[in-house]
This record gives structure tokens, sequence and C-alpha cells, in this order.
């Protein structure tokens, strides 16, 4: 039989973690001061005079760069429990594993050859 109330935990601990970051903007809003002058609406460049306009277009390099390095990130990140499990999953993990390190490999190589990690 399906009950309610073996969840009771997990409701709590919903609403209350939607309820913090809620009522915390709520605060930050009314407590925060608002000035909006031509100080505060300059662009802020390390105390230094501001020199030209704000929005400047960036390469693609740069982004391609970051991308790169966060799928290789988060991939290596799974491979994580895997290794804390290791001895118990056995073989056919291990070769699953295996098969998943060369295809990041594989995706390394291409990346690399396409010179998506040249940074000039």
């Amino acid at each position: 039989m399906f009950l309610l109330y073996e969840y009771e935990i997990f409701w709590a601990f919903l609403i209350i973690s939607s309820v913090i970051p809620i009522l915390a903007f709520l605060f930050s809003g009314i407590l925060a001061p608002i000035s909006k002058g031509p100080e505060k609406l300059s662009s802020y460049e390390s105390g230094i005079e501001p020199m030209g306009d704000a929005w400047l277009q960036f390469r693609i390099r740069y982004y391609m760069f970051a991308l790169v390095f966060v799928v290789f990130d988060v991939e290596t990140v799974f491979l994580y429990p895997w290794a804390m499990s290791f001895d118990v999953l056995g073989v056919s993990v291990f070769i699953e594993a295996l098969i998943f390190v060369l295809i990041l490999i594989v995706g390394l190589v291409y990346a690399w050859r396409k010179g998506a990690l040249e940074w000039s």
C-alpha cells in the first residue's frame, strides 16, 4: 500500500529548499539600497576610467575552448562512481568504462585536430 506519510521528510526538504531562496530574493529586493546615478550605470573596469564601448565582440575561440573544457571535465566526473565501486562491478563494467574513455579520447583528438584547443 502506498503511504503518503513516508514522504513527509521529502516534502519538508522540498518546501524548505524552495522557500529559502524566495525569501532571500524578497529580502534583498526590499533591503537593498536603490541609487541609479551616472556612476552606478557606467561600466566598471577595476577602478580605471572606462575606454570605449562596454559591448565588445569576443572571438568564438574563447567560447569553444571553454565548452570543450566543460564537456571533458563533466565527462570525467562520470568516472568517479565507477572508480569507487570498481571491485564490485566486474569485468563487463571495466570494458564499458574503457569504451567510454576511448570515446573521450576520440573526441579530444577531434577537437585537437580542429584547432579548438589552440589559444592564439
